[in-house]
């Protein structure tokens, strides 16, 4: 599966994990509840998966705590909030940078409608 097929399909039960709950939960129950549907598509999910932070020589200098890390190269944030704001895209261009990951994506399951990001370092 190439990238642009596991976003897709990342983002699909993303939008269905919303339409079933709604907006008004915690971000947990969407976690879990994304996590549930992509393990049954047969993806490799980890939830709270550590990430090592690098300085610009390489050095580890710090973690950090992916809400769910898929097919060993994309990272989720997932938010429960009224509406995604810079902060929130800033965090995951710095998550993406600090881990030398290229690709992620942002979800808000908090608002009523559907928010997603897919984001590129």
């Amino acid at each position: 599966m190439n990238t642009q097929e596991l976003i897709d399909l990342v983002r699909q039960n993303g939008f269905e994990t919303h339409v079933y709950f709604k907006n008004g939960f915690l971000e947990k129950v969407y976690e879990n509840s994304l996590v549930n549907r992509l393990r049954k598509t047969g993806l490799k999910v980890v939830q709270q998966h550590p990430l090592n932070v690098y300085d610009e020589d390489g050095a580890v200098v710090g973690e950090y705590v992916a809400d769910l890390f898929v097919e060993g190269g994309l990272i989720l944030e997932l938010k429960a909030v009224k509406a995604l704001d810079n902060n929130h895209y800033a965090q995951v261009l710095a998550y993406l940078k600090a881990s030398k990951t290229k690709h992620g994506m942002l979800m808000n399951f908090g608002a009523p409608k559907f928010q997603v990001k897919k984001l590129v370092l």
